[in-house]
């Protein structure tokens, strides 16, 4: 039976188990692999240090000898006072000195069973010695099961002229090593074994509540009923409880409930943009001429009543006064209606949100950034548009504070802006949360309501995301993120 047959349960718990298993032969086979590594670079080490230190010592009986030294003279050298038989005992290796044409001039005896001393070196070695830039050469070779490595090397005279060729043969010894291996995969074994018995469990128990979930979720969608029906999903085989989903998904899901929360809010959008266009548009139309007759009107008149003036003059201002509020109003539904044109620029983001914050008096404003430079292409009117208006909500929410604060940060985060206005002000209520983005939506007394609106299709039309956590008399940290390019 296939494995796509079996129930999503006994997957996951043939996974859990399976890859327990997995791990076990793979750690265990990397461990034999680095003991053999560790193995071999500790016999090769041993070796060198044997070596260098034979070669000193025999050095050192070359410096004090009497005897003249040649090649034809070592065996007399080495031979004198049983030197050669004393750097064995010492070193505990059997040493072998060869002539620089291969003959064998003088050993110690053979303390290594099975090892043979020829007469004659051969002549790949004798060719590797003199080739080779170390004049080293070290030959591996089994008998009777065992691996021995013999190295050849030069002896050399005051003049570091080469005199004779020195074989120290060594015998490869892992007894230790190996019982050390052995006893570290008993170990790993248990503690494997022990990890399988708590695989086991843990995969019954968690395929069981994965399950249990998935049959959850099988009846949450059951129960929903939307109007529309959305393209049906075809299996042709699956397991038993993704099957059960599918067939949930296809009998009842025919609409996603988010793309209707989306398209309600596009719809309310739309027609809040139509709305400003002709709000804008009526309240345009008579602002210019009101203002210039009322001007005129006030530098021509001319009366006797010496207050008439300055009645005039009060209400002139105060009707110019609410011109420019109704002009503002209109300015506002129309930013609404219609950004301006995109104009792409590349810009140091830290500097123009520096520039934006610079319209504000408050001390408790605090700017920070974490580079002196990041780069974008945004538009600088935009940007600084939605700095402001976050901002002036922000101060707009700590009015009633004490210890008045608002942060904006400014960081770079790989290839995206990032520009957080944080307050901590009264916070957002959970009922307002889902509306805050919404034209004409808001808390204040005062106001249009379309300041945040504005700012999100600002961001959206930059390709980017803006988000707000809230804690209720805690604060907001409203995030701004933009792309780079």
């Amino acid at each position: 039976m296939k494995l796509r047959r079996f129930s999503l349960r006994v997957r996951i718990f043939l996974s859990m188990i399976l890859l327990v298993l997995i791990a076990s032969v793979l750690i265990a086979a990397v461990t034999i692999y680095q003991y053999n590594q560790e193995a071999q670079a500790y016999h090769r080490d041993r070796l060198e240090r044997k070596e260098e230190n034979i070669k000193r010592h025999i050095d050192f009986v070359i410096r004090g000898t009497t005897w003249e030294v040649i090649t034809e003279k070592v065996r007399l050298i080495l031979k004198d006072k049983d030197e050669i038989y004393k750097i064995a005992d010492i070193h505990q290796s059997q040493i072998d000195v060869y002539d620089l044409e291969g003959g064998l001039i003088i050993s110690s005896k053979s303390s290594i069973e099975g090892d043979a001393t020829t007469e004659c070196l051969s002549a790949n070695i004798l060719n590797a010695l003199s080739n080779t830039a170390e004049h080293r050469f070290v030959e591996k070779t089994i008998f009777n099961h065992q691996t021995y490595q013999s190295s050849y090397t030069y002896i050399n005279d005051h003049k570091f002229k080469p005199i004779a060729i020195l074989k120290l043969p060594y015998l490869e010894n892992d007894e230790f090593l190996n019982k050390e291996l052995n006893e570290f995969l008993e170990r790993l074994g248990y503690a494997y074994f022990f990890m399988l018995i708590l695989a086991i469990m843990l995969a019954y128990f968690l395929s069981k509540y994965i399950t249990k979930s998935l049959n959850t979720i099988s009846e949450k969608i059951k129960a929903t009923r939307l109007e529309k029906r959305n393209k049906r999903i075809e299996i042709e085989s699956s397991s038993e409880e993704i099957a059960t989903l599918v067939r949930s998904y296809n009998s009842m899901i025919d609409e996603l409930e988010e793309s209707a929360v989306k398209l309600a809010t596009s719809e309310r959008e739309q027609a809040w943009r139509e709305m400003a266009k002709q709000v804008a548009h009526e309240i345009k139309n008579p602002l210019t001429p009101m203002r210039l007759s009322v001007q005129s009107f006030q530098r021509k008149f001319d009366h006797a009543d010496p207050d008439v003036y300055q009645k005039l003059d009060e209400y002139s201002k105060t009707l110019i006064q609410q011109i420019d509020t109704m002009s503002s109003i209109a300015s506002a539904f129309s930013n609404f209606a219609k950004m301006p044109a995109q104009q792409n620029e590349t810009l140091n983001v830290v500097e123009i949100v520096k520039l934006a914050l610079d319209i504000f008096s408050e001390d408790y404003i605090v700017f920070v950034a974490d580079e002196k430079e990041i780069i974008s292409k945004l538009d600088r009117t935009q940007l600084i548009r939605v700095v402001t208006n976050l901002v002036k909500n922000a101060t707009q929410a700590i009015v009633d504070r004490k210890d008045p604060k608002v942060v904006v940060s400014v960081m770079s985060e790989q290839d995206m802006v990032k520009i957080t206005v944080s307050d901590n002000g009264k916070g957002i209520s959970e009922e307002n949360i889902p509306r805050i983005f919404e034209p004409k939506f808001t808390t204040k007394s005062s106001g249009m309501g379309l300041g945040l609106a504005m700012v999100k299709n600002i961001v959206e039309t930059y390709s980017g995301t803006i988000t707000f956590t809230s804690q209720k008399g805690r604060g907001t940290i409203f995030t701004v993120i933009f792309p780079k390019e």
